[in-house]
C-alpha cells in the first residue's frame, strides 16, 4: 500500500513509496554497483573497455557503480553479457552444488526494472555445471522488458505462460502466448518480451538451458 505525504505548499497529500521499500531498492541497487565495481576490478578492465563490451556507456556504467542509478533490466543484461556472465550470476546469485536445495519465497534472488516494472525472481540454484536455470517473469500490463542481448553460448529458452498474454519477439517476428501456451527458441539475436495487454499483468515460467 502507498504511504501519503502531506504538501506543506498546498495542504493535499501527495503519494509516496514506503520507505521500507525505497530502503530495499536503494540497497539492491548498491549491492549490485558494488558488484558490478568488483567484477571489474577482478576481471582487470576499465570502464571503457566494459562499456565496448556490454554496448552500455561508459557515464552509465559509472553512475551504476556508483549507486546512482537504477539500470533497467536490458541494461543489466547487457552489462551481465559484457563481463560474459549470467543476469543471475551478476545479481548475486551463489553456486550450490548440494543433491537437494530448498529456495523459500522469501529469499528468492529478485530484480526489478525501475522503469518498467518488470519483475525477475530466480526459482532454482545456481548450479554451474549443469546450465539450467528456472525464472518467474511478471510483466505489468503495457509493458515490455526491452531489447535483450544473445549470450556468449549457445542458449535456448522455454517460457510457459501463467497469466496474462505474452508477445515474443524473435528475429522481429511476434509470438503470441496466451494462459497455458508454451514455446521454445533459440537466442540468436537480441530479442524481446512484451505484455501488449493494456489492463492484465502478464506472469510466466521461463527455462533457460546454457549449452556448454
Amino acid at each position: 500500500m502507498q504511504k501519503t505525504v502531506q504538501s506543506k505548499a498546498n495542504g493535499r497529500s501527495a503519494p509516496r513509496r514506503a520507505s521500507g521499500a525505497l530502503a530495499r531498492e536503494e540497497h539492491i541497487v548498491a549491492t549490485l554497483g558494488s558488484r558490478i565495481k568488483a567484477l571489474r576490478a577482478q576481471s582487470g578492465i576499465t570502464l571503457e573497455q566494459l562499456a565496448s563490451q556490454s554496448g552500455v556507456s561508459r557515464a552509465m556504467l559509472s553512475k551504476v557503480e556508483r549507486g546512482e542509478k537504477s539500470p533497467t533490466l536490458s541494461i543489466v543484461a547487457r552489462i551481465a553479457a559484457g563481463f560474459r556472465i549470467t543476469l543471475s550470476e551478476l545479481l548475486g546469485a551463489e553456486t550450490d552444488a548440494s543433491d537437494v536445495a530448498v529456495i523459500r519465497s522469501a529469499e528468492r534472488l529478485s530484480f526489478k526494472d525501475p522503469e518498467t516494472g518488470f519483475e525477475r525472481w530466480v526459482l532454482s540454484p545456481q548450479h554451474l555445471d549443469n546450465g539450467v536455470e528456472v525464472v518467474l517473469h511478471r510483466i505489468p500490463p503495457g509493458r515490455s522488458s526491452g531489447v535483450l542481448p544473445p549470450y556468449s553460448v549457445p542458449t535456448e529458452k522455454y517460457v510457459m505462460v501463467q497469466e496474462g498474454q505474452l508477445t515474443v519477439y524473435v528475429d522481429n517476428k511476434p509470438h503470441v502466448l496466451k494462459a497455458g501456451d508454451s514455446m521454445y527458441f533459440e537466442v540468436k539475436a537480441p530479442y524481446r518480451l512484451v505484455n501488449d495487454d493494456g489492463h492484465t499483468a502478464c506472469a510466466y515460467y521461463m527455462v533457460i538451458v546454457r549449452k556448454r
